[in-house]
This record gives C-alpha cells, structure tokens and sequence, in this order.
C-alpha cells in the first residue's frame, strides 16, 4: 500500500482524536466537595420550603464554582454561591453575589459566607 507524504494511516487519525478528547477531560475543575453541597442544598431546601425560592444551577467551571438560585426558573438568580479556590489566601474563596452583582459577602468558611441569606427563627 503507498503512502502519500501528509497522509496517515486510520489508526494513527483514532490515536490522535483520542488523545485530543482526552486531554479537555483531564483539565482541572473547580467543583463543591460533598460537606459544602451537602450546607448549601440543606439551606435551599429550607427556602424552598418557606416559599423563597423555587430552582437552582451548579455551574463548575475551569476557575470557579457556582450555585445559582432562582425565585423563577426564568429570571436571573437572585443568589450566586461561589467557590474561587484563586481567591482563597486573599478575600476567602467563597462568595455570596447578588442579583445585582454586588458581593455580599466573602470569606474563608462556608458556613459563614451563608449567614448573609441564613435566615434562621428566632425563638421570642
């Protein structure tokens, strides 16, 4: 069989293709550990039951989580929860974002970060 200079064989062109698919696979992605989805989505689901809020959104991106929440699932959120882990020996990696675009608040522990929505009862 002749060769064309340039040309490859089929198993050389599925060798390269699978290397190629590989490697945006392999790229690193920020993402919530179990304990922090396992906070945030204790604290949606008490909103959603009081009527507040109504959908959410889990975004992991190359340099950021983010959980968006939603009064409707058709408007924007009214609270983003974002996880920078770049951010995290400056301002705190996680942060609390309006729907204005405002930033609530910011810090080291998650726990914290939700107390600006956290709405707990207060025993009178």
């Amino acid at each position: 069989m002749n060769v064309i200079p340039g040309d490859t064989e089929p198993t050389e062109n599925r060798a390269a293709t699978g290397q190629a698919a590989a490697s945006p696979a392999t790229a690193p992605v920020v993402s919530f550990n179990r304990l922090e989805l396992s906070r945030i989505l204790n604290l949606y689901g008490r909103m959603v039951s009081d009527g507040e809020w109504r959908d959410y959104a889990i975004d992991f991106l190359r340099d950021r989580a983010v959980f968006s929440v939603f009064r409707r699932s058709s408007e924007v959120p009214l609270y983003r929860i974002e996880k920078d882990p770049r951010l995290a020996r400056k301002q705190g990696m996680y942060s609390v974002i309006s729907a204005s675009g405002m930033i609530l608040r910011r810090g080291q522990e998650l726990d914290r970060v939700l107390l600006v929505i956290d709405r707990k009862l207060a025993v009178v």
